[in-house]
């Protein structure tokens, strides 16, 4: 996809997890149909969601325990009653969960409990075209799926502890251990398998919904993988690891004004020579199967495509890591021969090198920009609208940021390193700016971002909604109440869907 083949078009940012519904945690089911029919009567083009991988500890879908699996919690309770894999009297017993938030200690036991009753009357008696059409999706997903399950089997088997503490065979993938442990964990690894057959046949109902109300999906790749995942464990030769596993060189960024010691995130590091001798093959693999699930792929940390800021692994913080070139534009070059076209949104924020830029700006991918980012006082500050180019991708925030309203509101020390001072300045040059009094500043902002030459536009549903801090998705470097905010389905008005498009139509972006 070139610069000229993005149309002038909006959407909306909801990971699936935020759905309102029964299960605790948002589901692939009618409700995901409710918000496509508020994105269509919006006038969105887009719906951009996170990784839909299954998460570990933290419950972050940055940290996945696989670059290719899904989440087999967003599998709706009811799609397996209606299967006939879990009586209906089951779900009678559903414990009383929050509304508005996941609470993943309860929703977790839950949903896997219900998944292994599920697959335990599929093998007992699953329909041959059943049979035949899991077996079918175990053969054409096996290059990730097998050790994936396996994976996961092993993990469970020994207590949920990471790979590098499993006994030196199993976690060095010695044959004869693991031929030995599927001997008695074959079942178990099975179970896996048969979560990801239903978890992708529901996504692909999920996908023709959206086709049929004209909703592209935006999904996200972090560059980096998490360290106990299946991806590691399974392709230690492609990540800078000693002999036992462990890295010796780990992912984070350096210290800046935000941080005077940086931000060590602990992801091995690829060791990009020899994904280079093989043609960056798993990478290939990576998109090849992303692009089968959504129809554009955000690249989480773009600039680590040209330069990867690399910290000892027993480093206390990230301050003495140095910059290490990476080959991305080989990279690039390698998946532009393999799929053509190359639907990529770059997510390059924070402080972008020369390098950074060329190499996004040759390959043609749009680039992003942050309205919340855009108040420092500066006329020349490249997230404010008036110095937009057309190609590219604006938010009023991100999964990162705090809402709009929220962002608004901010004080000092409460989820802000800014002064009193400072806050108040940026919210008087944002009031100048918008000629807004601040009233209704989420709408300023979606007008703002809608009426600018960026091509696309897309707006967390909080701020559609107008939610404050109560909405945010994440606040970075804390570890509780992440990735748990869920909208209720009471929240798709007509009002709103009517004043979203109003605006598209208004700044041009309604679907053609």
């Amino acid at each position: 996809m070139t610069a000229q083949a993005w149309p002038r078009a909006c959407g909306l940012l909801l990971h699936p997890t935020s759905l309102p519904g029964p299960d605790g945690i948002g589901a692939l089911d009618g409700n995901l149909e409710g918000f496509l029919d508020f994105l269509a009567a919006a006038g969105q083009s887009y719906w951009q969601i996170l990784p839909l991988a299954p998460t570990g500890y933290g419950d972050s879908p940055y940290a996945g325990l696989s670059a290719f699996a899904g989440n087999p919690l967003l599998i709706p309770a009811e799609s397996l009653v209606e299967l006939g894999l879990v009586p209906q009297e089951r779900l009678r017993d559903c414990p009383s969960f929050p509304a508005d938030r996941v609470d993943y200690g309860a929703v977790i036991p839950w949903k896997r409990a219900l998944l292994a009753e599920a697959f335990e009357r599929f093998a007992a008696s699953a329909p041959a075209a059943w049979r035949t059409d899991f077996q079918a999706f175990c053969a054409a997903e096996a290059d990730w799926l097998n050790d994936y399950a396996q994976f996961c089997a092993l993990k469970d088997a020994h207590g949920g502890r990471p790979w590098s503490d499993w006994p030196a065979a199993l976690r060095d993938r010695d044959p004869a251990a693991l031929a030995a442990a599927m001997r008695e964990l074959g079942p178990a690894a099975a179970s896996h398998q048969f979560r990801q057959w239903l978890f992708f046949r529901q996504w692909q109902r999920a996908r023709e919904a959206c086709r049929k109300r004209g909703i592209r999906v935006i999904g996200d790749a972090p560059i980096f993988v998490a360290y106990d995942s299946a991806d590691v464990w399974a392709n230690r030769g492609l990540f800078k690891l000693d002999a036992e596993g462990r890295p010796t060189r780990v992912a984070g960024v350096p210290p800046d004004y935000f941080s005077a010691t940086g931000q060590l995130w602990g992801n091995p590091l690829y060791d990009w020579r020899r994904m280079a001798e093989d043609g960056f093959a798993w990478w290939l693999s990576r998109l090849r199967h992303l692009f089968r699930l959504v129809d554009i792929v955000r690249l989480d940390h773009f600039r680590g495509f040209a330069a990867c800021w690399e910290i000892p692994a027993a480093a206390p913080t990230a301050a003495t890591g140095k910059w290490v070139k990476t080959p991305g534009r080989k990279l690039f070059a390698a998946m532009k021969k393999t799929f053509g076209a190359l639907p990529i949104i770059a997510e390059d924020l924070g402080v972008i090198t020369p390098d950074v830029t060329a190499l996004r700006d040759d390959f043609g991918f749009p680039g992003m920009r942050v309205l919340q980012f855009a108040f420092s006082g500066d006329p020349k500050n490249q997230d404010l609208p008036h110095n937009y180019v057309t190609n590219a991708v604006v938010y009023t925030g991100t999964h990162d940021n705090d809402t709009t309203v929220g962002w608004y509101a901010s004080r000092p020390g409460v989820g802000s390193t800014r002064e009193a001072a400072d806050i108040e300045r940026e919210r008087a040059f944002c009031r100048a700016y918008l000629n807004s009094d601040g009233a209704e500043i989420h709408w300023d902002f979606i007008r703002a971002a809608y009426a600018s030459v960026a091509h696309t536009a897309i707006v967390p549903l909080q701020d559609a909604l107008g939610l404050g801090s109560e909405g945010r998705m994440n606040l970075p470097a804390s570890e509780r109440g992440n990735w748990s905010w869920r909208c209720k389905l009471e929240d798709f008005t007509a009002a709103s869907a009517a004043r979203l498009r109003e605006l598209a139509r208004l700044y041009g972006r309604l679907p053609s």
